[in-house]
């Protein structure tokens, strides 16, 4: 990329940050009257979230490759475990983030 472009990168994610943060604002402007299915939809998509990116974590799982599939699953083990034992969401995905990486390098069957 050049300079111009790399400017112009730059300036485009700054403007969709600072608009997608500012249009709440705009849309909502008394915090007192938010609709109820914007309400549902705060309490409903996180989880939903979550639950897409278990999805996406093990859509292209190949059970012939018994070594990722073991990995993958220790990973989830650790995961779960770090969330019922801690309950902090950012504490069980950067551990089994962690955990993943290092088995994938280091870990040969």
């Amino acid at each position: 990329m050049t300079r111009y472009q790399i400017i112009i990168t730059i300036v485009l994610a700054v403007l969709g940050t600072v608009l997608t943060r500012c249009i709440s604002f705009v849309v909502f402007p008394n915090p007192q009257k938010i609709p109820d299915f914007v309400k549902y939809l705060g309490k409903v998509l996180p989880f939903a979230v979550m639950g897409l990116l278990v999805v996406f974590s093990y859509k292209d799982i190949s059970f012939s490759d018994p070594n990722n599939v073991i990995i993958k699953l220790i990973a989830s083990a650790i995961v779960i475990g770090l969330h019922v034992y801690k309950r902090n969401m950012l504490l069980s995905i950067a551990g089994g983030t962690i955990a993943y990486v290092v088995m994938l390098q280091i870990i040969k069957f």
